[in-house]
């Protein structure tokens, strides 16, 4: 156990060359611990509040950095945690920014780890058996609130269900990015990239599951294991309150066509994962789903659930989704995050640890993964602050072989 000694607030650029939040913790014993916030385009309403950075970085230093600095120590996480909480004093992190309030919650995790000499992971998960490790999806086709004049789906996602190792799962979603490139080119489809390199082609919905039905079936056939794929529908951002309707590029859906054309897909496509399928308030709808296809896909609430144990809760109550996506940044602190997955977890959700569509190099959420054994973990196929995740898990999987 080591007092906060200094924490030093910065801004740097996140992937869409956006200022963000970056901080530095320093203990007396000389630990050291580096984290940066990432940023979404598609956010939920629920979501905690990010600030602008520079009045992020302000606030922080006048209000939660005087409570860390010698009065805190790095190795109780949820001490750190609780000490942002108190010194913002809102429910949302609207006073201090969860930008900054993250930044400085995985600083501290990562000073704490430093202090130690264990791996981040074994630091927020304790003794790690090695016993599981998360299946990434890979971000292969994207349109929505990520890139304009694209599908209307937000993103559809390689998920390497039958790779034998993290490595494999990799290397298979980075081997689909390419060959839906070599199928566009082929076609003589030009596209460009989106906030997360998926590939951005101006084309209906129809043919991008045509794409990547194609490419997932080409590649498992080379890597010799099964590879299915996944969407993020971004339900909230589709739907129109007035209208009470779900908007695409050529058809707008009700939301009881929204629910069967979803259903129709997970049947046709064997869809191993819907994310944000419907609008961010209708839990009764992602029930409804959940009732018709959860037994054979994931149904995952992201702006339904922002990573809150109180929607969260809420969800479970009503048979919402099978699923959550957590991510840090969403709640402010990884407690909040941890406690999110906990509760999940005993209630039979499946936890999927995601990046944001403007990201770091920061690797936090790849030692969060394997930290709580979550089965899966979204965190794009290519770029690199997305590679900076993926190629961290190897070299965790490769470190705890060795054990």
């Amino acid at each position: 156990m080591t007092l906060v000694s200094e924490i030093r607030l910065r801004q740097v650029l996140d992937s869409r060359g956006n200022r963000t939040v970056e901080a530095d913790v320093v203990t007396e014993s000389g630990g050291f611990g580096r984290a940066a916030a990432p940023s979404g385009a598609s956010t939920g309403e629920y979501e905690a509040i990010e600030l602008d950075p520079s009045e992020a970085i302000a606030s922080a230093r006048e209000h939660a950095v005087p409570r860390l600095e010698g009065k805190v120590f790095v190795g109780d996480q949820r001490d750190v945690d609780r000490t942002l909480r108190a010194a913002d004093g809102t429910d949302d992190f609207s006073e201090i920014g969860a930008n900054s309030a993250v930044a400085i919650s995985m600083a501290a995790s990562k000073a704490a780890a430093d202090v130690t000499g264990a791996p981040l992971y074994q630091h927020l998960g304790g003794a790690f058996r090695g016993e599981e490790f998360p299946t990434p999806l890979g971000n292969v086709i994207g349109g929505g609130e990520h890139a304009a004049d694209a599908t209307a789906i937000q993103e559809f996602l390689a998920v390497p269900v039958g790779a034998p190792s993290v490595q494999d799962a990799v290397f298979a979603n980075a081997a689909v990015h390419q060959e839906v490139h070599d199928l566009l080119a082929e076609r003589d489809i030009a596209a460009g990239k989106g906030d997360e390199g998926a590939w951005a082609p101006s084309i209906e919905d129809d043919e991008a599951f045509e794409l990547m039905a194609e490419a997932t079936d080409a590649v498992a056939d080379e890597v010799g294991f099964d590879i299915k794929f996944g969407l993020d529908v971004a339900g909230a951002e589709m739907y129109d309150e007035d209208d009470e309707e779900y908007v695409y590029r050529e058809t707008t859906r009700s939301t009881d066509e929204q629910i069967e054309y979803i259903a129709d897909l997970v049947e046709e496509y064997e869809l191993a994962y819907v994310e944000d399928p419907l609008d961010e308030d209708d839990y009764s709808g992602f029930a409804e789903l959940t009732e018709k296809v959860g037994d054979r896909t994931l149904v995952c609430g992201d702006d339904l659930f922002v990573t809150n144990v109180e929607r969260l809760a809420t969800g479970i109550e009503q048979g919402a989704g099978n699923s959550i996506l957590v991510k840090p940044n969403q709640i402010g602190t990884l407690s909040d995050a941890v406690d999110a997955v906990e509760l999940a977890v005993e209630n039979g959700y499946e936890p999927v640890i995601s990046h944001r569509s403007g990201e770091t190099e920061d690797t936090t959420i790849a030692h969060l993964a394997v930290a709580t054994g979550a089965p899966y973990i979204k965190t794009g196929a290519v770029g690199g602050e997305r590679t900076a995740k993926l190629n961290e898990l190897i070299r965790i999987e490769q470190n705890v072989s060795r054990l």
